[in-house]
């Protein structure tokens, strides 16, 4: 566990006005590469995170919001007065970048609108997240199932014959995070070589319709509107989930070369041979026999056998794991899957927390701060603004 050094977004200070997820997981992982991110949050409130449980830790925190504030220093200002507002500026002032998930307009009524802080501040990034834009979609509430539904993943996603089922994880807000970084990164490059800021704009539909790819290009391409599969892939055969002996196993088969292993692993090599299978469009043709006869096969052992066996042979294979597999699977592989936060002395959770995914050889995540108690560093941040004002 990484807790000092100095990291890659050391000296950038983010002035975090966002919420729940998106924006939230966005600034957590530029604070874990170094950045100093304030979080902004409402009297008695917060984040609207802070009361999403069970689960909880110990404390009674709810596990949703720890997810995604580690590394944050959190200040509590009252946007809806004239001081509140005051403070927000000055904070503003002393600030590389802005991040904020209001409805569209919110920020322009407090007059914390881009155009009036570009105005002041040229050099400032001001990065919006909304749910549908800023255009004629600005009235509509972005939440994620909501984007999960009308953005067209829930029509890929589930049994064929069953209902359309959104993903396990608010999936589209965590994309759009990772745009949104990525956006305030590239307008970091440009600051630095121009000293021109500028606004960074990421919604959760356009981030959801570029994250859906393939599915996205069949029909921007060919005009082809895709439905539910279940497990099993468009494109690719056999690429899904097939029963075992005891629990489901998933196969990945991208090639002609592994399918002939595959074949040979589960004691039919002739099935390489068969003109049903012998290359991948051909197998994607008969995809319901292929099913039939390797469900057979793989149902004579258990998951964990047959991914030995066929990981051996160089098959991407893998059973359905639970999430406390998963990170003993990680632990088992060397990865990084779960650290302990330190205390910081001001209220904050010092929690265990999931690793943050991007290894850097100089200048690697840092975990210095755990996710903050509400106001816990309002009179420190607040002391340094006026001291600088």
């Amino acid at each position: 566990m990484v807790t000092g050094g100095r990291g890659a977004l050391e000296g950038l200070r983010i002035a975090d006005f966002s919420r729940v997820l998106a924006g939230p997981y966005a600034t957590m992982l530029l604070a874990d590469l170094g950045a100093d991110v304030v979080k902004v949050e409402r009297p008695g409130i917060g984040d609207e995170t802070r009361a999403w449980h069970p689960p909880a830790d110990q404390d009674g925190t709810s596990t949703y919001f720890l997810s995604v504030n580690r590394n944050k220093r959190s200040v509590v200002l009252d946007l809806t007065t004239g001081t509140g507002l005051e403070q927000a500026r000055a904070l503003i002032a002393e600030s590389d970048v802005l991040v904020e998930n209001f409805r569209p307009g919110t920020m322009e009524r407090l007059g914390l609108g881009h155009r009036e802080l570009l105005a002041r501040h040229p050099g400032l990034v001001y990065c919006s997240i909304s749910g549908f834009g800023s255009g004629a979609g600005a009235a509509i509430p972005g939440y994620d199932l909501l984007v999960q539904a009308v953005g067209g993943l829930m029509s890929v996603t589930g049994d064929a014959a069953g209902d359309p089922t959104k993903a396990g994880v608010a999936l589209v807000d965590v994309i759009t995070g990772l745009h949104a970084s990525l956006g305030i990164l590239a307008a970091l490059r440009h600051r630095d070589a121009t000293g021109e800021g500028q606004r960074v704009e990421v919604n959760l539909l356009g981030s959801l319709l570029s994250a859906m790819v393939n599915q996205a290009s069949a029909f921007a391409v060919a005009g082809v509107v895709p439905g539910r599969l279940g497990n099993a892939h468009p494109s690719i055969a056999p690429y899904e989930t097939y029963p075992t002996a005891d629990r489901p196993i998933a196969l990945a088969v991208g090639n002609d070369r592994q399918f002939a292993a595959l074949a040979e692993a589960v004691g039919d090599p002739g099935l390489a041979l068969d003109d049903r299978f012998r290359t991948n469009a051909d197998r994607v043709a008969h995809r319901a026999e292929l099913r039939g006869i390797l469900a057979q096969r793989l149902g004579t052992a258990g998951a964990d056998h047959w991914s030995a066996v066929l990981l051996a042979v160089g098959v991407p294979a893998g059973p359905v794991n639970t999430l406390d597999e998963a990170f003993a699977f990680a632990h088992k592989l060397g990865l990084p899957g779960i650290v302990d936060m330190p205390a910081d002395g001001t209220g904050g959770t010092p929690s265990r927390q999931v690793a943050h995914p991007i290894a850097l050889s100089a200048t690697p995540a840092q975990y210095r701060l755990p996710p903050p108690s509400l106001g816990g560093h309002t009179a420190e941040v607040l002391h340094r603004s006026d001291d600088q004002a």
